[in-house]
Order: structure tokens, then sequence, then C-alpha cells
């Protein structure tokens, strides 16, 4: 069984990262003889779908387990399309936390398909967006589409920044065709 670790640096006694998309590193270990690999994350710096393209190269290496702090929605939906089990809210080293997975892999947690860890996304003014929307269009950056602040209309202070409970728009580009 190979199973993969977030983690902050490439060696055993490295701490877990929490993030999964984001970690600076991957070790994909062998919970039998603890023989392990590490992988620098090659999507740290991704402006976006930094989690997808991680839950493929899991995928690619034959990893059925990931250990991590929290996974974000399409690392999520990636990883179950996969059937890699997601054992989340892991901390301390990767292989204290390899070895409790070890002993207690039933408890250690079940597939996460339905249950993200992490928030949707987060566009690059660092709020978080509504779940399955895209970045800062979603956050209704410039002219919003009533209920932001300002009636979400204008700039600035204003602009339906993602915290009324309008829409960011989608609603009238769809209904427009555009």
């Amino acid at each position: 069984m190979k199973i993969a670790v977030t983690a902050e640096g490439p060696t055993l006694e490295s701490q877990m990262d929490e993030r999964f998309g984001r970690c600076p590193y991957f070790l994909i270990v062998d919970p039998a003889d603890m023989s392990f690999e590490p992988i620098a994350n090659p999507f740290i710096e991704r402006q976006g779908g930094a989690g997808i393209q991680a839950g493929k190269l899991m995928a690619e290496r034959g990893v059925q387990a990931v250990l991590t702090g929290r996974c974000g929605v399409n690392a999520t939906d990636t990883l179950a399309a996969a059937g890699i089990r997601i054992v989340p809210d892991c901390a301390g080293t990767v292989r204290e936390a390899v070895e409790r997975f070890r002993k207690e892999p039933a408890a250690a947690g079940e597939p996460t398909a339905a249950t993200p860890t992490a928030p949707a996304s987060v566009g690059n003014s660092g709020e978080f967006s509504a779940p399955g929307s895209a970045g800062l269009g979603a956050m209704g950056m410039g002219r919003g589409w009533r209920g932001g602040r300002n009636g979400g209309r204008g700039r600035g202070g204003g602009g339906g920044r993602g915290r009324g409970m309008g829409c960011d728009g989608t609603r009238r580009r769809l209904r427009l065709g555009w």
C-alpha cells in the first residue's frame, strides 16, 4: 500500500503540512517498511487548480490513501474519483501520522468525497468565495448584481464583494447568454 502524507519537509521527521494542494512536499510512504519517496510539490505556486493537479499526481503515483490536515472541494472530488481514501485532521510528524494510520486504519477516517475539509476557493483578496464559484469574478469585483454592500453597485467598499446575499452575476450572465 502507498500512502501520501502532506509535509513541510522531505523526511519522515518533518512536520505535516495541513494543506493538501499547497503543501511543500508529498511523502509517498509504504507503511509496511516505512520506506518513502519525497516529492516536492510542483503545484504549490499555481494560481488555481493546485488541489486538482496534486490529486492527479497522487493517482499517477498509485497512492491509495492521503493523510493531510484539510482538503478542498476540488481536490476531494479528484481524489474520490481516483478511489483514493482521504484521512483529514492529521497532525504531528509524518512518521507519527503513518504509525497512527498503521495501528488504527479504520479509526483514522473514512473517504470524504462528500465532505471537503477546506473552503471551496480563496480569491486573490484573501476572502473566501462561495462554494462552486470561481475566483475574483465570483467575489463581485466591480459591478455586482444586487444584494452586496451599496446595493451591489460601485467599486471599492461596495461592489458586492461576496458580503451580501446577492449573486455574482452568474444568473444574469446565464439569462443574457454571456
